[in-house]
């Protein structure tokens, strides 16, 4: 009995500490492994056969994360949480095509033997004290589904690739909720599909989002969860928009205050448009963070299974990313 009072008291003592902790401490409380596990191992599941883009799988996929953000109380940016849009590629016969989301592209396409896909963004936010600015955290969804001509393992389950960074995404919007404050600038998330297939998503979003003028940062993840070289655990490359140093500079001050078990290769960049769905942003001009683990011999391979993750590198990883994205919704200037 003495054993059970002392443990209760004990939760007791954690729970008031946690409730009278700073908001960004009672956001980072709710960072876990668990979480992550959780998140990654639905979405890299055999059943969702690779989350291609358009396919039953993918759109799993994306209901699954919408029920998430529904069942936390965050709201949809648009009328609802998807935001859907199509794509069009020449007949596959015809050599050097691309798929394309632009209207007049689509136009183009639709008039002669073509594939479409249907697919869909999901996107939350949580509103800030300010409407006029908007930072934007963002991973996306899709992988590149299953091969039945395989001998052997025929799905390409992607838990690296991108269900990592999803789950990056996930737990960083519950960390919003937890720290229990409102930001300064509107705070949304984003979960793109067909990045696969070309950034469709993000450039389906840039090309219709009506406040993208408002767009003050975006922060991206693709593949957080492996170790480009064993020897090295702690290894994470941090892109980063040049013209803003200072996101070196919190990502330095950070590590060192909470203790993360990280040794990033800092890598500054003029532009960042190459790699991932950052390139929509930077070629807007908006500054970028991008979290990478550089590549590994399971890239767009079936091998990528969630058992094959650091996930204390991708909870340390998200960690150190909710602070710089806190930073991005409350400073003042960057």
């Amino acid at each position: 009995m003495n054993r059970l009072i002392a443990l209760l008291c004990f939760v007791l003592l954690t729970a008031t500490a946690v409730r009278g902790a700073d908001p960004v401490k009672r956001g980072l409380a709710v960072i876990d492994r668990p979480s992550a596990e959780a998140f990654v191992n639905f979405l890299a599941c055999d059943e969702l056969e690779g989350r291609e883009a358009g396919w039953r799988g993918g759109r799993i996929a994306g209901e699954y994360l919408r029920s998430l953000l529904r069942s936390w109380g965050i709201r949809p940016l648009l009328d609802d949480y998807m935001q859907p849009f199509d794509a069009c590629h020449a007949e596959r016969q015809r050599a050097g095509q691309h798929w394309e989301v632009h209207p007049d592209s689509i136009r183009r396409l639709a008039q002669g033997v073509h594939q479409r896909l249907h697919m869909r963004n999901v996107l939350g936010m949580i509103p800030g004290k300010r409407s006029d600015e908007i930072i934007i955290v963002g991973a996306h969804y899709d992988h590149i589904g299953y091969d039945p001509m395989l001998d052997g393992d025929r799905i390409y389950n992607g838990a690296d690739d991108n269900a990592s960074g999803v789950s990056a995404v996930l737990q960083i919007a519950r960390a919003f909720l937890a720290a229990g404050e409102q930001p300064e600038r509107t705070v949304v998330f984003a979960f793109w599909d067909g990045e696969e297939k070309g950034q469709l998503g993000s450039r389906a979003f840039a090309q219709t989002f009506s406040d993208m003028d408002k767009v003050k940062a975006y922060l991206n993840f693709d593949m957080i969860g492996r170790n480009h070289d064993e020897a090295q655990p702690e290894h994470v490359v941090f892109f980063y928009t040049k013209g803003h140093p200072a996101f070196e500079q919190w990502l330095r001050t950070d590590i060192a205050k909470q203790g993360l078990r990280l040794s990033p290769d800092y890598r500054p960049w003029d532009r960042p448009v190459g790699g991932s769905d950052n390139g929509t942003f930077a070629l807007r001009d908006i500054p970028i963070m991008w979290y990478h683990t550089d590549g590994h011999p399971d890239y767009h391979q079936p091998g990528d299974h969630a058992g094959r993750l650091n996930w204390d590198k991708i909870v340390d990883i998200t960690k150190a990313a909710f602070l710089g994205a806190w930073r991005l919704a409350n400073e003042p200037r960057f």
